[in-house]
């Protein structure tokens, strides 16, 4: 029931940036925590940042300082800006958005993926 499309990806030399987006779409009641994740070659995926509808965020350790994870509620569509980027911090990302619909017997969770995006870091 919720499309999501991912944008932003691409090749940055270290030191570099890059502003991940992923868009929502399609039977949406309200919008819940919003995500993004990554994934490495033969890594298993792992959570990056996150964003409460209240506006909390959340961060891994590793990206603490240099991600930055926003919302635009009005867009329903969820940014992972992204500084300072080294090679370790090459992989697949995804975004992940929990949300409430209207379901046959009512409001119903759910949750969708974005497609991934490739981010690469490398001289």
């Amino acid at each position: 029931q919720v499309h999501l499309v991912e944008s932003g990806g691409g090749l940055v030399q270290p030191g570099g940036s890059l502003r991940l987006s992923c868009a929502a779409s399609g039977s949406i009641f309200s919008i819940n925590a919003m995500g993004w994740y990554c994934q490495a070659p033969g890594k298993q995926r792992e959570a990056v940042a996150g964003i409460t509808s209240g506006g909390s965020t959340s961060y891994v350790d590793s990206v603490k300082g240099r991600f930055t994870i926003s919302r635009d509620n009005a867009k329903n569509t969820v940014y992972l800006q992204m500084n300072s980027l080294k090679p370790e911090d090459t992989a697949t990302y995804y975004c992940n958005v929990r949300f409430v619909y209207r379901g046959t017997y009512g409001l119903t969770s759910g949750t969708s993926w974005g497609q991934g995006t490739q981010v690469t870091v490398s001289s």
